[in-house]
């Protein structure tokens, strides 16, 4: 399995776009977090919340190939669960997990995913465009504003609530995890 540091290094080679590398670490973050919460393997799932947007140009951002891109690039370099967890975390190409781990790990992937863009985009409005502003009640009432932040899809941050830990929990554990990496994401 990859290290951390061969992911990053893997990630940048494949990976232009700084705001896209921002994303990443955001939603690598937020998944150590809550694979510390679960009892699961967190060093494993902050490598697939870091790599889960590996293929996005390689694939020349078609959301049809996008996460199947990903299998090809990052095969032999994590287990089957995480390969699974990130071809299926873009409903778009069609692929589902086959195994009950990697049904798991796409869920907390969906997740988290949804919510480094509601947190990033909740802080972008802060008076003082930081995380640290940001709290799980901001982030809920954010959450429930269908207007704000249009692109995150609700429905996606739910399926937190399927690996047993609630909105309000997730909130709280995801600020956590960005305010460890505000400073790389400029927030």
């Amino acid at each position: 399995m990859l290290s951390r540091s061969e992911a990053l290094e893997l990630l940048g080679r494949y990976l232009k776009d700084e705001r896209m590398l921002k994303h990443c670490f955001a939603v690598g973050a937020i998944m150590r977090a809550l694979g510390r919460r679960l009892g699961e393997d967190e060093g494993l799932w902050e490598l697939v919340g870091l790599l889960h947007d590996i293929d996005y140009d390689y694939v020349g951002r078609d959301m049809t190939r996008h996460g199947l891109g990903a299998l090809e690039i990052l095969r032999g370099l994590l287990p089957l669960e995480a390969l699974e967890a990130i071809a299926s975390h873009n409903e778009h190409n069609g692929f589902r997990p086959t195994t009950e781990g990697a049904v798991r790990l796409s869920h907390a992937l969906r997740a988290s995913d949804h919510l480094a863009g509601l947190a990033v985009a909740t802080a972008l409005v802060m008076p003082s465009r930081r995380l640290a502003e940001v709290r799980p009640e901001t982030l809920a009432r954010k959450f429930k504003s269908k207007d704000f932040a249009r692109g995150v899809d609700r429905d996606r941050i739910r399926e937190v609530e399927r690996l047993g830990v609630s909105l309000e929990e997730f909130f709280r554990i995801g600020l956590e995890a960005l305010a460890e990496v505000a400073a790389e994401l400029g927030l």
